[in-house]
């Protein structure tokens, strides 16, 4: 079946484009704490670095769609991405699809679930993402994949296929006893799978100001993670919360919105990080 989009797609760079030139970035975003942001910043980032002229794919991993939907898809209709199956001539190019914010989405539904139980008993289990996106060669500057809530073997895939790790916390009395498990998954991925693997930051959500113990949580955080934090902090905004609703990025949705703006700023951010190679590595404390 093919993948419907809302809206009309803007033409775009990323779809068609063949390149030699372009080394390929991934970064997985992950938190195993739901409602951290995590789907919001994939979606909003995504959008933000296509404003850049990037090429970028946005690869949607968690069963429950959620990505899929912010951007304007519906996944009962997308095609099936083959990442449960073993590695075909190109398997991931024919099921992306093409977004109204100008990025390519390759969209995740319930069916993830069920490649997530065939994966269980496979060969090379945690390699097959890997192995799908190097199918895709050059064709993308950066691919951004939206993990699952869990630290199971979709996520695996994504750390094992990642060069970085993009955290979303929010600011509350939990997040450093869940930044604890995920580091600890890091490294055990870098020693065992992808040697290659880095923190890309970590990055406060849902923030606001007036609250005392974001304040606290945040400091804590720059006390523990040092230059890991990243200076770009997304505020806790109604039209930001209001915008996958819709369907559309929050650039789309209201440009003007401190959300909007935060999440440009955190792409200008992450791609200073990237010009300069200063993407901070990750030491036990």
């Amino acid at each position: 079946m093919r993948a419907a989009a809302a809206g009309t797609h803007r033409t775009h760079p990323s779809a068609s484009a063949k390149t030699t030139d372009v080394a390929t970035r991934i970064i997985a975003i992950a938190n195993q704490k739901g409602g951290v942001g995590k789907t919001t910043t994939a979606v909003n980032l995504a959008a933000a670095l296509a404003e850049t002229r990037r090429r970028i794919l946005l690869v949607d991993l968690d069963p429950q769609g959620n990505a899929t939907m912010a951007s304007g898809i519906d996944k009962r209709q997308a095609r099936p991405s083959g990442c449960g199956r073993p590695p075909a001539p190109a398997p991931l190019a024919q099921a992306t699809a093409p977004t109204e914010a100008g990025y390519d989405l390759l969209p995740g539904s319930g069916d993830l679930t069920a490649a997530e139980l065939k994966l269980m008993d496979a060969l090379a289990r945690e390699q097959r993402l890997k192995e799908h996106l190097a199918k895709l060669g050059d064709r993308y500057h950066t691919v951004l994949i939206d993990c699952p809530p869990t630290l199971h073997l979709l996520t695996i895939n994504a750390l094992t296929a990642a060069h970085g790790v993009l955290i979303p916390v929010q600011c509350e009395y939990f997040a450093l006893e869940g930044l604890a498990s995920l580091r600890d998954t890091i490294e055990a991925v870098r020693r065992r799978l992808n040697p290659q693997l880095e923190i890309e930051g970590l990055l406060r959500t849902m923030y606001d100001v007036r609250n005392n113990l974001a304040n606290e949580v945040s400091a804590q955080l720059n006390k523990h993670f040092g230059d890991k934090v990243l200076r770009s902090v997304i505020p806790r905004n109604i039209r930001l919360a209001e915008a996958p609703s819709h369907g559309k990025p929050i650039n789309l949705y209201d440009r003007e919105s401190r959300g909007a703006i935060a999440y440009l700023g955190l792409a200008g951010e992450m791609l200073r990080r990237e010009r300069g190679g200063t993407a901070p590595t990750l030491h036990p404390n």
